[in-house]
């Protein structure tokens, strides 16, 4: 199992509202979290097989942006 972290724009519940389709939607991650108290609004997801770059793409096609910051395996 994969551990991303992203430095992301996702500021409030509201947003999080929005992106939240988007990942329960792909049956890829396993969970994910965004620590909007954060000041990097970090968001932490758990995957077996997707890499960072689509997890990057995700956010995107949902109106965010998400910078890899590391990775755990």
């Amino acid at each position: 199992m994969n551990t991303y972290q992203f430095k992301t724009n996702i500021m409030c519940t509201g947003c999080i509202e929005k992106v939240t389709p988007y990942l329960e939607s792909n049956n890829e991650i396993r969970s994910w979290h965004i620590d909007i108290n954060d000041k990097n609004k970090i968001l932490t997801i758990e995957t077996d097989k997707l890499s960072s770059e689509i997890v990057t793409e995700i956010i995107k096609n949902a109106g965010y942006s998400a910078v890899p910051l590391q990775e755990r395996r």
